[in-house]
């Protein structure tokens, strides 16, 4: 019997006999012998509310299947299938010969374990089992005792009278007590429990983990700042992470604008990214230092660890910690006392039961080596204590080696090599992908339906915020940047949701929110001691922050060295007169340790977390100190883009009338930086409150000279200007050149967003090649059904290349009835899929194949040009001598590739065969008697098996060979083919013999190195 089919009878039986209880009462005791079917229809009036019932008590059988699957799962893999069955039975008969009234329910206060002690004093064991599976029936009895328990204290007092109403009431019965299971602690065999006391305790213990910590803070509600909490376990996303070795530079300083990325950036490859994800890093060790900047998800990491431990739920890489207890050791809690002995360990997350923990009950866990340690917050503690918690782990460490440790700090106040002389692997958490990202939205909404009431819209609205905050994110590439981690990312979704789905118009807005939380607010919310020992309040730190933030700026720089910054801080320390004389050093590492801003790139050196942090602050410090002329002179340079832009909205009036007019200005004088000046003053409209009316019509006749868009690089440029220059841009294509209605065309997709949308919907009319051939190319810049609705459908798309960049394209490609020659450059998990299409003329799979069984082409016998990519085998290889149009086909082949069956039909003239290796068999040419031109790439020097038969080639002219072992092949085959006229050599081992490659008629070419497998080379129909 599966594990599966056991679940289900169980959870069907302990469903019974809640309903039994439920619906049985005290006046017909001879009724709880009914089976649940009968026993509703004999107590519920009424053929729908029967129905009604009945789906309730099903919805609990799949709650306690749910939660009995995975469990049978593991510990049936030991048993036989009739010890299985044997256990099976003795639990579902002691089920019915047990009493499970209310009374004996209450006699037991409820307790599960006094339920199960009573009924197993009453009612005899099953005879007969092995020693392993009396255990496993004693744990399941004891499961499903517990379950049934959990579900009669959910269920309702049941009233016949008013059962409509109850029942309209409960019709969430069934997901509310799923709820209830859900958050109940793993069983298993092999936790260890030790005695009697330890096995409850353990038990109580673990609920208590799994309920206390399973909470997270979505937003604050404005009225009274108080936290709206969802179920973390929800809530959860999973991050990325990689191996920490202290030098976390930034790549490159960013010089051009940030500019919309296409869709493809959004869509999750596999096996890509910016790191592993965080729980395959963590599989790799027993001990973790976990490092990451404000917000990144530490602490929310640890919790995620500990709920998941107590209900032995982990899967996947980390499924062998299952059976683990957790231990959580908030820091913070320990400062200004000494950290906890083993038997305080539990404090943090259990002091209300700690009282009734058996003695040594925490030293018998760690001597086993099954407690998972998570200690959060080296950072949180004073600069002096964080040396104590490397000392007391140590010792924790060295009485017992085999615990799994996981310890979560800033960088600032741990380094990668802090707790490298105990074995611990450095780790640090990656900045969100675009993927990870949208699906901490999705989560996010997800997580907040549970709100209910509290929510500032209704419950059935949350789709619609959640698909608007997604095209704000793909649409706005400020935005993005600035959701970069969870706690950022949360801000901007509650932002968007308190205010109803409308986030700032500027960016301003947001990064001064930004600011707010991440230097002062949150950790003042927390208590944090290391940030409340600090005595400057958040106006206090700004200043300092801008102050640091332009002297970086004004020289250009990115980073500076902490000593430094220090003598920086002790100058604008000794202006701030209200401010208690300080240590400037000191001030400086608080700042680094807490400010959530500010980080250490290297050893001894400072910066910013984020650039856009660094150029807001400049750009406020800029105003604060009437440096405008300083702006103005700089405005030419790229580097300084963002920081004006910015001022433009940090400045009043004057200053932006100052700054907008002083950068016009040179715009007019200075010929050579003209348009870039002009640029910028368009691209500041973004974050103006307002301007006068004399500069309004400066601004427009600056935009106005800027276009229409000429140049290739004009619609990156023009783009950065952002919405506001959709209103400048004509309706029509129609007075423009083609060169500048396709560049037009690109402007528009780069700035994105409905109202570009609609624009790009009305140049669909235009006939012009370049048009349309930009119109498909901007395809992968918008929502890919969108925009093939509302412009695509329009356009004559036969014999013009349409290109798939990410599978969010798939199903409108599909309605796309006009397309014939399509391009697929991501990874394609179905090949059959490709039967789904409209004919097709010409197909290029760009992206790499795991397995392609060719047969899917059938539904293509119209294919001219054929390119496969893949890295799995090719099966069915008939299905390519049935194409009788194609002319061109080339083949990416995995390691050993066997073209034995190969054959192709006379009209095949070009093929393409790459990866060849010593093992690939290439017999099979011999049936392409069309062969003109043969192009064969190997990646390491070689001689594939077979390779003679290109000597028999009737037609063969032209012949590519790369890496190939060309004097084997002339000692042991006939070489070269009778009609070849062209010879072309790459990187190929030759015959040392003078002239042996001078064979008349034929060329013989000698081809520059090569980077990249040969490209289709074509003539397009």
């Amino acid at each position: 019997m599966s594990a599966e089919a056991t679940a289900l009878r169980l959870g069907t039986t302990v469903a019974r006999a809640a309903a039994q209880a439920w619906l049985g009462g005290r006046r017909r005791e001879q009724e709880r012998r009914l089976g649940m079917a009968e026993l509703i229809r004999l107590r519920v009036p009424g053929m729908r509310l029967q129905r009604s019932v009945e789906r309730q008590f099903e919805e609990i059988a799949d709650a306690v299947f749910d939660r009995l699957a995975p469990f049978l799962e593991r510990e049936f893999r030991g048993l036989e299938e009739n010890g299985r069955q044997a256990v099976l039975d003795g639990v579902c008969d002691t089920f019915a010969r047990a009493d499970l009234s209310d009374e004996a329910v209450l006699a037991a206060d409820a307790n599960p374990a006094e339920v199960v002690r009573r009924i197993t004093g009453a009612v005899r064991a099953p005879v007969g089992l092995s020693e392993a599976e009396s255990r496993l029936y004693e744990v399941l009895f004891a499961e499903c005792c517990e379950y049934y328990v959990r579900i009669v204290r959910g269920l309702p007092v049941f009233e016949e009278r008013a059962l409509t109403e109850l029942l309209a009431r409960t019709t969430s019965l069934g997901a509310e007590i799923a709820r209830v299971l859900e958050r109940l602690p793993d069983r298993s065999l092999f936790a260890p429990e030790g005695t009697d006391q330890d096995g409850e305790f353990r038990r109580r213990y673990l609920e208590l983990v799994s309920t206390s910590l399973d909470e997270v803070e979505l937003f604050r509600r404005t009225s009274d700042r108080a936290m709206a909490q969802a179920r973390l376990s929800v809530a959860y996303v999973s991050l990325r992470a990689t191996v920490d070795d202290g030098n976390r530079r930034r790549t490159g300083e960013r010089v051009l604008p940030l500019l919309r990325p296409d869709m493809s950036d959004w869509e999750e490859a596999a096996g890509e990214g910016a790191g592993r994800r965080v729980e395959s890093a963590l599989q790799g060790s027993r001990r973790i230092l976990l490092r990451g900047e404000a917000g990144s998800g530490k602490t929310t990491l640890l919790r995620w660890l500990a709920v998941t431990a107590a209900r032995g739920a982990f899967s996947g890489r980390l499924a062998g910690w299952n059976g683990l207890t957790p231990i959580f050791v908030k820091l913070r809690e320990y400062s200004g006392r000494p950290l906890p002995s083993p038997a305080e360990m539990p404090d943090s997350v259990a002091g209300l039961i700690t009282g009734v923990m058996p003695r040594a009950w925490v030293e018998r866990q760690l001597a086993h080596g099954t407690v998972l340690m998570l200690i959060d917050g080296v950072d949180e503690l004073l600069d002096g204590e964080r040396r104590s918690v490397r000392e007391w782990l140590r010792k924790l460490l060295t009485a017992y080696p085999d615990v799994r440790a996981v310890v979560t700090s800033r960088p600032a106040a741990a380094g990668a090599d802090w707790l490298r002389r105990e074995k611990f692997t450095a780790l640090q958490l990656d900045r969100m992908t675009p993927p990870d990202l949208a699906a901490f939205v999705r989560q996010w909404h997800l997580a907040v339906r549970e709100l209910g009431d509290a929510l500032p819209c209704q419950v059935e609205e949350l789709p619609r915020y959640e698909q608007s905050l997604l095209s704000s994110l793909k649409d706005r590439p400020h935005l993005q940047s600035l959701a970069g981690t969870p706690l950022l990312a949360s801000m901007i979704c509650a932002m968007h949701l308190t205010r109803g789905s409308q986030l700032p118009r500027d960016r301003m807005e947001l990064y001064r929110s930004a600011l707010h939380t991440l230097v002062h607010d949150r950790d003042a919310d927390r208590n944090v001691p290391s940030a409340v020992d600090s005595r400057l309040s958040l106006g206090d730190k700004l200043v300092l922050l801008r102050d640091l933030a332009w002297r970086l700026s004004d020289n250009n720089r990115s980073e500076i060295s902490l000593e430094q910054a220090g003598t920086y801080v002790g100058r604008k320390l000794a202006g701030m007169r209200h401010v208690e004389q300080q240590d400037s050093v000191l001030v400086v590492e608080r700042l680094r340790g807490r400010s959530g801003v500010l980080r250490s790139p290297a050893e001894g050196r400072l910066d910013f977390v984020h650039r856009t942090f660094q150029e807001y602050l400049a750009a406020e410090e800029a105003t604060e100190e009437d440096r405008i002329g300083n702006l103005v002179g700089r405005a030419h340079l790229d580097i300084w883009r963002e920081t004006i832009v910015m001022a433009a909205g940090h400045a009043n009036r004057p200053q932006r009338e100052e700054l907008l007019g002083g950068i016009l200005d040179r715009a007019r004088e200075e010929p050579r930086h003209a348009r870039r000046l002009r640029l910028l003053a368009a691209a500041c409209q973004e974050t103006l409150p307002e301007v006068s009316g004399e500069l309004a019509e400066r601004l427009d006749t600056a935009v106005d000279k800027l276009l229409p868009a000429q140049r290739p690089t004009d619609p990156q440029t023009l783009a950065a200007v952002g919405t506001s220059l959709l209103r400048k841009l004509p309706k029509s294509l129609g007075e423009l050149t083609e060169k500048a209605a396709g560049q037009t065309v690109r402007t528009v997709a780069l700035i994105g967003g409905e109202e570009a949308l609609s624009l790009l919907a009305g140049y669909a009319a235009d006939p012009r090649a370049t048009v349309i051939t930009a119109l498909v190319e901007s395809w992968a810049y918008f929502d890919a059904d969108g925009y093939a609705d509302q412009v695509l459908a329009g356009l004559p798309l036969q014999n013009r290349m349409v290109a798939l960049t990410h599978p969010g394209q798939w199903n409108a490609a599909t309605r796309l009835r006009s397309i014939n020659s399509l391009k697929i450059d991501y990874p394609l998990q179905d090949f059959a899929a490709l039967s789904e299409l409209p004919a097709l003329k010409d197909l290029v799979v760009g992206g790499r194949v795991d397995t392609t069984d060719l047969t899917a082409l059938r539904a293509h016998p119209g294919l001219r040009f054929l390119s496969l990519r893949g890295d799995g085998p090719l099966k069915q290889l008939e299905a390519l001598g049935e194409l009788q149009q194609l002319s061109y086909l080339s083949l990416w082949l995995a390691d050993g590739a066997d073209l034995r069956e190969l054959s192709l039909a006379p009209s095949v003239s070009m093929l393409s065969l790459v990866r060849l290796d010593a093992s690939t068999r290439l017999h099979g040419l011999a049936h392409c008697p069309g062969l003109r031109d043969l192009d064969l790439w190997a990646f390491r020097s070689c001689l594939p098996l077979g390779v003679g038969v290109v000597g028999s080639l009737p037609l063969l002219a032209h012949l590519s060979l790369d890496r190939i072992d060309l004097a084997a092949w002339m000692r042991t085959a006939e070489f070269p083919p009778p009609a070849l006229t062209r010879l072309e050599l790459q990187h190929c081992d030759l015959p040392e013999e003078p002239g042996a490659l001078e064979f008349p008629g034929v060329e013989v070419t000698f081809r520059k190195q090569r980077t990249a497998p040969p490209s289709p080379r074509r003539t397009r129909p």
